[in-house]
């Protein structure tokens, strides 16, 4: 070992270099250079994707090319984006979902393809209404799984996915899988009755089976809103609280809780994975205790935490 310091020590580059490359052992440029998490929560991107607006779901696409999360923006969610390009992350700008005269709308909970040239995501237009509405009138619209392609490294107007996804009812957290399945909550008619999650197998040219229930051995309604590209596992949200649920022999088996340390005064939503399924993501808001829903929302965090503690509950 002395031998090894002393031969370090004749080379000073090598020995710069060695610091250099501890100092950076903790940050990563794929996720702007931030400190990575450990099995502590810690909020994701302070200043940057966390700010003093409220702010929710983190997603990025397949090849971590890009990053997408909603903002609270004059009373309309607005989804924002930057894109990894020569190294670099680009500065963070909101995707144009809606035509201009919708001056109030929704465009949050999005998901990516695979090829990254498609963007479902959770939408009311009130210009299909009327363009006149105030936020609470606004938030008792019917959300709705609308679609956005990417041509030309642009982000296009969106628009609703089929009547078989999309209906009268309510659709919430859609998540693409690898084949480009979708997978969603709707409180659309059924034997089980309320909010139940569906699974739309996708057949090729933006079109998609007629949707079939997803079978979950849930004690408390968990629903699942995030589910892995291979649909090998998936997460759920109910009573508060995160679990997760496997596939095996085609069956989804018991959710269990994932151990985070939950607070009671906050609401938790919107589970998502990295890419390379290194690091869990999720978000929690905060309300006026004398409102309720997101009129009362006051603060909203994105956190994220290393996968490990998923490990506990494999």
């Amino acid at each position: 070992m002395i031998d090894i310091l002393k031969k370090v020590n004749s080379y000073p580059s090598i020995l710069l270099l060695l610091i250099f490359m501890c100092s950076c052992k903790s940050t990563n440029l794929s996720y702007f250079n931030k400190t990575l998490p450990t099995t502590t929560p810690v909020l994701f991107a302070p200043n940057l994707v966390n700010t003093n607006r409220i702010e929710l779901n983190v997603v990025f696409n397949y090849d971590h090319t890009e990053m997408f999360f909603s903002r609270i923006v004059e009373n309309s969610f607005v989804i924002h984006h930057s894109e990894l390009i020569n190294g670099e992350w680009s500065n963070i700008e909101p995707v144009k979902m809606y035509a201009d005269d919708v001056l109030v709308s929704v465009a949050c909970d999005p998901t990516i393809t695979k090829d990254g040239k498609t963007m479902y995501f959770l939408g009311v237009d009130p210009g299909l209404y009327t363009n006149d509405v105030t936020r609470e009138e606004l938030y008792k619209i019917p959300p709705d799984i609308y679609r956005s392609r990417k041509v030309k490294g642009k982000w296009e107007l969106a628009s609703k996915v089929d009547f078989s996804v999309s209906t009268e009812y309510i659709e919430t957290y859609p998540v693409v899988t690898a084949d480009g399945s979708l997978y969603f909550r709707s409180n659309r008619p059924n034997n089980k009755g309320g909010m139940q999650t569906y699974r739309a197998h996708y057949l090729g040219d933006g079109k998609f089976e007629t949707p079939v229930l997803v079978n979950l051995k849930t004690e408390h309604k968990e629903l699942i809103t995030y589910v892995s590209p291979d649909e090998r596992y998936a997460i759920t949200n109910g009573q508060g609280r995160f679990q997760i649920t496997f596939k095996k022999n085609g069956e989804w088996t018991k959710p269990k809780e994932i151990p985070l340390n939950y607070d009671s005064d906050w609401r938790y939503y919107c589970p998502y994975m990295s890419s390379d399924g290194k690091y869990f993501f999720y978000s929690r808001r905060y309300n006026d205790p004398n409102k309720k829903g997101w009129v009362g929302v006051e603060k909203g965090e994105v956190y994220w935490v290393s996968a490990d503690i998923l490990l506990d509950v494999k």
